[in-house]
């Protein structure tokens, strides 16, 4: 297949992300306790329905919480309680339930649904705002670009999208962000990083997942959301990137083009996605729509951008996606935006292929020489561990295998062999989580390894096989060739040695062989009575 015994060159890994300082301590602090309160209040922190499965010390602390609900916390399913606590907290929280709502395999079906309006069904903000939002971001009247604007059609944490038309008769959507929302999501990042701080302090467990670095790298993630000029250019980035997958490898993903002329700090225009929104319910009841196929599709088109360019979208739940048959798929919404550089490109192939291959010696060496996990373990004892995670998983059907103890089972592992959370592969752990749960709510059998294979085989061949290896030689060569041509057109400047005769001076040979001949004299008058 490929080549998988070359070390793999860690280079120097991306610093972490800057930590920043807590900007107002006392009113983050507060701002936690107001958050535990809301939670308390919808009774979201310990849910009544798993007070029985707590242990028996803890029961009453939580009969304690539950007697302060209030009267959100007596109506609705545990999942819906949450998403209205979440809402109350804000865009920071609502991210949080977006990745939650994508996992049903270790939620539940039921939990994973009711999270799931956060993606798009949030209140919107009237329409005369957003038109106002509108003119005040591009300098010119609503009218000026657009023929119609309808009111919106769906809403999230960060911002809601508007129907418009344009004179040419193109239907678009006019992405507008919430008046405000900068100033709740600081004030929310305010108190992650405290949250963040006090974790370090005070749990130790949580310290190797560093949880500094991973609130400041969702804060980046955030900071570029907010503004949707960075947005357009994401999202020209990833349709160019998903068009040359299609025309390569017969991608199934493609992403809507930028209209520019709508485009300002806080707008965002977009031809209109074709499909149906994967958070209907009729999206999956398409006629003709083979939903194993589109399951497929989604970990495939992630894995191409990811392996293949090192940029995905990273925000792929289900409503970011629309669907049509027979299994194609349209993303939207690219305020995150992924990178991985060369090796760690090369660290996830090899990883995924490891596990295809059940080699997980060459996973856990992976792990080594990308500096994964400390020196000082066994490489043996940490492949025997892997295998310990990997064999109840490979090839079995996702109703077989329980989400939430191989989690455990990971989480156990990393901790024993003192594994640190690496920031630059959180949006990538993050987009596979909600990836996988995207194909699992298609087809809760499905079969993530079997989907990424072909991907990763592909890969693997190409960046690792034979001919990778001649192109890898002929690149070194010409390299070295260009380096003596550069060599032989600009040769060092010949250096000149310069030898001169030093000649000592008279009175430093007098004064020497004087010196001498006075320590010879002292050493016969000190022998002399011995000699006598």
């Amino acid at each position: 297949m490929g080549d998988l015994s070359r070390r793999i060159d860690p280079a120097t890994p991306p610093p972490p992300p800057a930590t920043v300082p807590v900007r107002h301590p006392g009113e983050a602090f507060v701002r936690l306790l107001g958050w535990g309160w809301v939670l308390v209040r919808h009774d979201a922190l310990v849910p009544r329905e798993i007070t029985p499965l707590l242990p028996v010390w803890v029961r009453w602390i939580a009969h304690l919480l539950h007697a302060f609900a209030g009267r959100e916390g007596r109506q609705g399913r545990p999942g819906q309680r949450l998403g209205k606590a979440f809402e109350h907290l804000g865009p920071v929280a609502i991210k949080l339930g977006q990745v939650l709502a994508t996992r049903a395999d270790i939620f539940g079906v039921e939990f994973a649904r009711d999270l799931g309006r956060l993606k798009d069904a949030l209140d919107p903000f009237p329409i005369d705002q957003a038109r106002r939002e509108v003119e005040r971001s591009l300098g010119r009247p609503v009218e000026a670009l657009f023929t119609d604007f309808g009111p919106p059609v769906a809403a999230a944490s960060l911002a809601q999208a508007h129907p418009a038309w344009l004179a040419d008769g193109r239907k678009v959507a006019v992405k507008v962000l919430r008046p405000g929302v900068e100033r709740r999501v600081a004030q929310g990042l305010d108190s992650m990083r405290l949250a963040a701080r006090l974790a370090v302090r005070f749990v130790a467990p949580a310290r190797r997942l560093e949880p500094s670095a991973f609130v400041e790298t969702i804060a980046r993630a955030l900071q570029l959301e907010l503004d949707m000029r960075l947005e357009a250019a994401a999202a020209s980035e990833l349709k160019d990137i998903m068009d040359r997958a299609r025309d390569r490898d017969g991608g199934h993903m493609t992403a809507p083009a930028v209209v520019w002329d709508g485009v300002g700090k806080r707008v965002l225009t977009l031809e209109w996605a074709p499909g149906v929104a994967m958070t209907d319910p009729a999206a999956a009841e398409q006629p003709g729509l083979d939903r194993n196929a589109l399951a497929d599709h989604v970990v495939q088109a992630f894995l191409t951008q990811a392996l293949d360019y090192g940029t995905f979208h990273a925000d792929l739940h289900e409503g970011n996606l629309f669907c049509h048959a027979p299994a194609e798929l349209t993303a939207i919404d690219f305020g995150i935006v992924g990178r991985l550089g060369p090796s760690e490109r090369r660290y996830l192939a090899e990883i995924l292929w490891g596990f295809l291959s059940r080699d997980y010696d060459r996973i856990s060496r992976v792990h080594f020489e990308a500096g994964y996990v400390p020196p000082e373990h066994s490489v043996e004892a940490f492949a025997q561990a892997l295998r310990a995670v990997g064999e109840p998983v490979i090839g079995k059907q996702a109703s077989q295998v329980s989400m939430g103890r191989l989690l455990g089972q990971l989480f156990e592992i990393t901790a024993l062999f003192d594994m640190h959370l690496r920031p630059e592969l959180i949006l990538l752990q993050k987009t596979m989580v909600s990836v996988e749960g995207v194909a699992r709510r298609l087809n809760p059998d499905h079969d993530l390894w079997a989907a990424s294979q072909p991907v990763v085989e592909r890969w693997i061949r190409r960046e690792l096989g034979p001919q990778a290896q001649i192109r890898d030689a002929i690149e070194e060569l010409r390299a070295t060739l260009k380096a003596l041509s550069k060599l032989a057109q600009n040769p060092p400047e010949p250096t000149t040695v310069v030898v001169r005769e030093v000649r000592t001076p008279a009175w430093m040979g007098v004064g020497v062989a004087l010196a001498v001949a006075a320590a010879g004299a002292a050493l016969v008058l000190s022998l002399w009575p011995g000699i006598v």
